[in-house]
């Protein structure tokens, strides 16, 4: 490994995820699929094409992730990047009040939450492979 990307992925843990951890892409994938539906009904265009790309996403890191593939690093991390401005845009786009507030909830206990077990399972399937 090049000096530079050992940095990216810190040190080398013993410690990874649980294996039930892995099944978590391809559940948040499913779980994204009725929310899906709500805004292509709302006609929301730019949150569906933005739902859709992290749907993507999230089975493409699940089918790294079964492969036992390094590549899965980067997909864990692209995926984190995209919840990570999901909910960034949420927040931002959020009027004030109750809706500001949900998107706050959102963000906090599943966007965030998800994408940083999407950048482990990521850096665990790189450190093993």
């Amino acid at each position: 490994m090049s000096g530079t990307f050992a940095l990216a992925l810190g040190p080398a843990r013993s410690s990874v995820l649980p294996a039930r951890f892995a099944q978590v892409p391809v559940l948040a994938a499913v779980a994204l699929l009725p929310w899906l539906a709500v805004l292509a009904v709302c006609h929301e265009t730019p949150w569906v094409v933005l739902d859709l790309t992290e749907f993507a996403a999230l089975l493409s890191l699940d089918a790294l992730l079964r492969r036992r593939s390094p590549a899965a690093l980067w997909a864990g991390a692209a995926v984190a990047l995209l919840l990570t401005g999901d909910a960034l845009a949420d927040i931002a786009c959020a009027g004030p009040g109750h809706a500001v507030l949900a998107a706050l909830v959102m963000a906090s206990c599943i966007e965030l939450p998800l994408a940083v077990v999407c950048l482990r399972l990521g850096r665990d399937a790189a450190v093993r492979g």
